[in-house]
């Protein structure tokens, strides 16, 4: 019975993770666009989102997922606050 008890937990590890193999590396415009939904969704705004090679050194900004079979990453950055709307033209004087 032990023994039982000690497989159980690996046969479910390697079970698991076949499945997750078997649905292969994620594209990254695909996992880019899930993630601009979940932005939107908390009403983020001013941000951009860059997809770049795994090796590239990220300085300003946070990864946020992997793509292309572990080959990229997405970038995502906080940009300036969006200008504010423009004040509605005063009205001509009349003639």
């Amino acid at each position: 019975m032990k023994k039982m008890l000690a497989v159980v937990p690996v046969l479910l590890f390697v079970c698991v993770s076949a499945h997750a193999q078997a649905q292969g590396p994620k594209p990254c415009e695909e996992l880019k666009a899930e993630i601009v939904k979940k932005l939107e969704a908390k009403n983020v705004k001013s941000y951009s989102l860059e997809i770049v090679p795994k090796d590239q050194e990220v300085t300003d900004g946070k990864v946020v997922g992997t793509c292309g079979g572990g080959t990229k990453k997405i970038i995502y950055r906080r940009t300036s606050t969006p200008p504010p709307a423009p004040s509605p033209a005063a009205p001509a004087p009349k003639p």
